[in-house]
Order: structure tokens, then C-alpha cells, then sequence
């Protein structure tokens, strides 16, 4: 029998929203601020209004429905599906007010693209674009990139112990530090820590590419925060072929592949444990894939007669894999050259490459390494358990975090979750044939790219693409970043509201 969920229920869900909304019109303030000192009057009025809202509507539901009940899980992934759907509408508002969007759809596409570090883009004018609007959308992708649960802990919690099923929701399964409140810490502190070193990198290297100090610390900033937490925003219409640098280009890389490691990885590396990292299933799962894939879009490059340098294979397909792996989606290309000059093979490994995505517990997207390696576990344990004796016990094991036996539960979710992610990417991919403008080698590249949250861009994403479409793929990168469970949860509680037996 389902139970439909009470009055107590919806008070604790809308409590835990108000949190969220408050922390987004935190973040919407500080464009706000910048703005006002730019003098964007336009672009200060619309972040004004967005962030009043967001902490009107957030103080209210604190006032209102303050509650010190416990989550329980299902508490919790309603909370986490739905904050990232209010959330990005409530993002929306200040770009939709910039009138740099088509319509509120537009602007609902960015801030959804924003927040769940994909990277894609339908705004008008990206290069006359006001400072202040161009730092709030890589803003999002800061927010995103650590988890919008990750600042309300950060901001506003007071003890993790009734909040940690958040951010086990939001797709996060690995507490680093005993405590989740220092877990979310410890994930600001690395990225703070990126963010100083990362910006001074960039900085440096743009100084050498002939910017100006001002221009060059702006780009700087705004180029950190789409590189590490894999969001691929662009300051530029022509992203990272705009400022024809190497430095740069191999800054950008670091800070991509330090975005695609699990902050697990992180911690390790920050106590002096390289061996763990390289023990660890999903360094070696990386370390193999990517190797794989480079070979393939070398060979591809080369056959088809793209590039015939070390130079430009490196700074074309090198950079575009490790883009694509990182799930970030900068580009050194203009969308139409995967289709019209690298041939066939090198797009179908950038593909691959897009679809498994970077490390679990990390700002990456993509199905992930854990699970493209439990995978491949389990398939080499299947086939133990056929070629061996009926009699043998086969045990088989893996190193993430620490040492651990694969269990039947753990190899279903994992294969679960990557068949959810590859028939996602085949419906996304039929929604845009039937509208007979692209083909299918468009429409899956672009499905697989949207649905794995990476953001390279074969051209189909634009101001002017179907709003049929453009609404699909706002569904995908929302069950592409949450990864089904949680969404999946929301749908379950809806409908114990509908159909659920009241409570006794």
C-alpha cells in the first residue's frame, strides 16, 4: 500500500527549497554587485529582481514551514529533483530580464545548462555580452559544479546529521571526512584552492598572449570557473579558439582533468596518498578508455586527412578528448568540422568518450568511470564463473577509496544507470530526426554531448533550434546531472499524492 505523504511531508520539502533559493540569490548578488560598479544598469536591475526573489520567496518558506524534523531518503531525493528544477527557473529570471534570450524558454535552457555544467548556450550576442552577465552564467556553473545542496550545507547547515541524505541525492556517494558538513567543506576548499591557483595560471598565461592586465584577469576568472567544474561556458562565441595560445590551452586542460577527478581523489592527493589514486578502479578505467579513444581520433585525423602534425593532432584532437572526457566542452573547433572534415571514426570516439564522462563524486558529467568499470568487472567475472568449475568460488574485487567485493547489487545499479543514460541519448537523438533539419550523426552527437552534461556542440544547439527539441534536451541535462534516482523518486512521490492511501 502506498502512503500519500502529509502535510508534514510538503512543510519539511518546501522548507528545505527555501534553503535552496536562498542560497542562489546569495550568488545572484555578487553580478548584482558587479553591475552596480560596472554601471549595467540593465543587467543590475534584472539580478536585483531575481535575487529579491529568490531571497523573498527563500525567507518565507524559512519563516513559514521551519521545521527540525528528519529527511528520510525519499525526502531527500524530492528535495534534490526539485531544486534543481526551481532552481534553474528561478536562474532563468535575471537572463530572461537581460532580453539576451528568445523567450523564457531560452533563458530556462541556459540557466539549466548553467547549473548543470553542460555548457551549451542559445544566448544572442555572446561577444558583447555585459561583464556581469557573462560572470553570473559561470557562476552557475561554480554552483552547479560543486552541488546546489553542497552551498545550502556550506551556508546555512547547522549539523549534517539530518541533512546527509541531500547530498547522497544529488548524486554524490562518497563521504570524504566523517561528517557531510565537512565533507562540503572540504570540497570548497579544494576548489578555492583551484580557484586562486587556477586563475593566476590563466592570468599569467593570457598576460603572455597579449591581454591587457584587466581584460586578461576577467577572462582569467571566468575561465577557471568553466574548466574546473567542467561547465564550458564561453566568454566568446568562438570559446577557446579565440585567444590562439597554447599556455593557455594547457592550463585549461589541468584545470579540466583536476574538475573530472573525484573530490576522493582529491583528498588523497591533498594527504600525500598517491598510490591510492592510482590503485583506485576509476584511474585505471580512465587512464585506459582515454588512451583508447586517443588512438582512435588520431588514426581517425590521420586517415581522414585532417591534421598532419604532432601540433595540431595535439591541440585539435587531444584537446577536444580531453574536453570531452572531462565533460566541459570547450572547443578548438567550429561545431561543423566534426561532421565535415574529421571523417567518421574520431567524432564516434568523441562520442564514446562524451557518453562515459569523468570520475563519480566529482563536477563531471557522463555515465562515469566507476560504473564503465564495474562493467567491465562484472563481465570478466561472468565469464570467470563459466570457464571455472561449478564448485569454485569466485570473488572479485576493486579498489575505490579502499578495497571492495563485488556484489550483485552494486554491478545491477551500475549497469542500470548506464542503460538509462544510453537510451536517453537514442531518445534524445530521435526527437531531433523528427523534425528533419539535422541527421542522425547530428542529432546523436548532440543528444549524447546534452545528455552527459559535456557541452561540445556540433551545431545543433542555437538560439533558433525547435523549442520541441530545446525542451527535451533541458529534461536531459536534468536527469543526466541527478542520474535517473532521484527524478525518478519525485515522479514516485507525485504520484502517492495522487493515488496514495491517506495516512491513518
Amino acid at each position: 500500500m502506498i502512503l500519500r505523504p502529509g502535510a508534514d511531508d510538503i512543510r519539511l520539502i518546501a522548507f528545505y527549497l527555501g534553503k535552496v533559493l536562498l542560497g542562489l540569490g546569495i550568488v545572484i548578488l555578487l553580478p548584482a554587485a558587479v553591475a552596480l560598479l560596472a554601471q549595467e544598469w540593465n543587467a543590475a536591475s534584472a539580478f536585483v529582481i531575481g535575487a529579491s526573489l529568490c531571497i523573498i520567496i527563500g525567507s518565507l518558506s524559512d519563516a513559514r514551514f521551519r521545521t527540525r524534523r528528519a529527511l528520510t531518503w525519499a525526502h531527500g531525493m524530492v528535495i534534490v529533483a526539485l531544486a534543481w528544477l526551481i532552481g534553474a527557473v528561478f536562474a532563468a529570471i535575471p537572463m530572461y530580464l537581460s532580453g539576451r534570450f528568445s523567450d523564457p524558454l531560452a533563458a530556462l535552457f541556459e540557466g539549466m545548462s548553467g547549473l548543470t555544467t553542460t555548457g551549451m548556450s542559445v544566448i544572442h550576442d555572446l561577444d558583447h555580452t555585459p561583464l556581469s552577465e557573462d560572470l553570473y552564467r559561470h557562476l552557475l556553473q561554480f554552483a552547479g559544479g560543486q552541488g546546489i545542496v553542497i552551498v545550502v550545507l556550506s551556508l546555512f547547515a547547522a549539523g549534517g546529521a539530518r541533512i546527509a541524505t541531500l547530498y547522497v541525492s544529488e548524486a554524490r556517494d562518497e563521504r570524504i571526512l566523517p561528517n557531510f558538513i565537512r565533507t562540503s567543506r572540504f570540497i570548497f576548499m579544494v576548489a578555492g584552492t583551484f580557484l586562486v591557483l587556477g586563475t593566476s595560471a590563466l592570468f599569467v598565461a593570457l598576460l603572455g598572449a597579449g591581454f591587457a592586465p584587466a581584460r586578461a584577469l576577467y577572462h582569467a576568472i571566468n575561465l577557471f570557473f568553466a574548466s574546473f567544474d567542467t561547465g564550458g561556458f564561453s566568454v566568446m562565441q568562438s570559446s577557446i579558439v579565440y585567444y590562439h595560445s597554447l599556455s593557455v590551452e594547457l592550463v585549461v586542460m589541468v584545470l579540466m582533468l583536476a574538475g573530472t577527478l573525484s573530490f576522493g581523489l582529491h583528498f588523497a592527493l591533498w594527504n600525500g596518498d598517491p598510490r591510492s589514486v592510482l590503485k583506485h578502479l576509476e584511474t585505471r578505467t580512465f587512464a585506459v578508455t582515454s588512451t583508447l579513444f586517443f588512438i582512435a581520433v588520431s588514426f581517425g585525423l590521420l586517415r581522414a586527412g585532417t591534421y598532419d602534425s604532432t601540433e595540431a593532432l595535439f591541440r585539435k584532437g587531444f584537446f577536444t578528448l580531453v574536453s570531452a572526457v572531462s565533460s566541459t566542452g570547450h572547443q578548438v573547433n567550429v561545431g561543423d568540422t566534426y561532421l565535415t572534415d574529421w571523417g567518421v571514426l574520431a567524432p564516434a570516439a568523441i562520442v564514446g568518450a562524451m557518453a562515459i564522462g569523468g570520475m563519480a563524486s566529482s563536477t563531471a558529467g557522463g555515465i562515469k568511470l566507476i560504473r564503465i568499470g564495474i562493467a567491465f568487472k562484472t563481465l570478466v567475472h561472468d565469464i570467470k564463473r563459466i570457464l571455472l568449475p561449478e564448485s569454485a568460488l569466485v570473488v572479485t574485487t576493486y579498489h575505490a577509496g579502499k578495497r571492495h567485493t563485488l556484489r550483485d547489487d552494486t554491478a545491477r545499479a551500475a549497469t542500470t544507470i548506464l542503460l538509462l543514460f544510453v537510451v536517453t541519448h537514442l531518445l534524445g537523438a530521435i526527437v531531433g530526426l523528427l523534425y528533419g533539419q539535422y541527421d542522425i550523426t547530428q542529432t546523436l552527437f548532440e543528444s549524447v554531448s546534452v545528455g552527459s552534461n559535456i557541452g561540445v556542440s556540433i551545431g545543433v544547439v542555437s538560439p533558433e533550434m525547435p523549442r520541441g527539441l530545446m525542451a527535451t534536451y533541458i529534461v536531459m541535462m536534468w536527469l543526466g546531472r541527478l542520474e535517473y534516482v532521484a527524478v525518478f523518486a519525485l515522479i514516485g512521490y507525485l504520484f502517492s499524492l495522487a493515488r496514495g492511501k491517506a495516512r491513518a
